[in-house]
């Protein structure tokens, strides 16, 4: 008896403490989730343009990450609540939360770096395709190319075998200058090369996007392996819990 009470002084400290640190981890993993949902936000808003190219649709990508995003926010409260009222079956199903999440996000992570080279493919494919049918797709290309400072796929002379061209000539988003660019310069290839951006547009996108994607990828990569420390304390926790309960019996 007297070994009994001995071994539950010894393990109450231990669930104290493994408390504090399960809040303290719980409200971290909010804030973390607060910010992958502004990363989601972030790259609706800001690469939406680029990843519209990639599918007559938007990407679900941004979609994806405020998903996510908000679920830990949620499962971050619920991890508070079931840390302070002690429920081993709460926190086992908040470590099971956890992993599930954490799979979802390796996985993710694991295809995006795997069929890089493929998406890349496509979306120079996607460009070409989007200068050649620039009457239907005009928005996404101009915005890329007024904002990246670029010109055609390869560069401007992609313009010239495109029906928009016969017509109009090269988009004035393509002027370095708009007001040194006239419609009729843009007409001519030779007057036109000295008001133009002289860079194609696929290796700035790409790079844009390897660069803007490559933060997203460690942003979420880092909240993920971080989920493993939260995942040992909520199993930890369960299990001292547990054995205490069963020692007072």
């Amino acid at each position: 008896m007297a070994a009994s009470s001995s071994r539950r002084l010894q393990t109450k400290p231990v669930i104290t403490c493994l408390k504090t640190f399960l809040i303290v981890f719980s409200f971290v993993f909010w804030i973390a989730g607060g910010v992958l949902l502004a990363v989601g936000i972030w790259g609706k808003v800001s690469l939406e343009e680029y990843l519209s190219l990639l599918a007559e649709k938007s990407t679900n990508v941004p979609y994806v990450l405020i998903g996510t995003g908000a679920a830990i926010v949620i499962f971050g409260f619920f991890g508070c609540f079931a840390t302070c009222r002690g429920s081993t079956w709460m926190l086992k199903l908040y470590a099971m939360i956890l992993s599930l999440i954490f799979l979802a996000q390796l996985v993710a992570g694991i295809s995006g770096f795997v069929f890089r080279h493929e998406i890349n493919t496509t979306l120079k494919k996607c460009f070409r395709d989007a200068v050649q049918k620039y009457n239907t797709t005009g928005s996404s290309v101009d915005s890329i190319q007024r904002n990246l400072h670029c010109c055609g796929a390869q560069n401007y002379t992609d313009w010239n075998d495109t029906a928009y061209f016969k017509i109009s000539g090269i988009p004035m988003s393509c002027c370095r200058n708009n007001s040194d660019c006239k419609s009729g310069d843009l007409k001519n290839m030779s007057t036109a090369k000295d008001k133009v951006f002289k860079q194609g547009c696929v290796v700035l996108v790409i790079n844009f996007m390897e660069k803007n994607v490559g933060i997203v990828a460690g942003i979420a990569f880092g909240i993920g392996f971080f989920q493993l420390i939260g995942i040992l304390l909520a199993c930890c926790l369960s299990r001292y819990i547990t054995n205490n309960q069963y020692e007072m019996v």
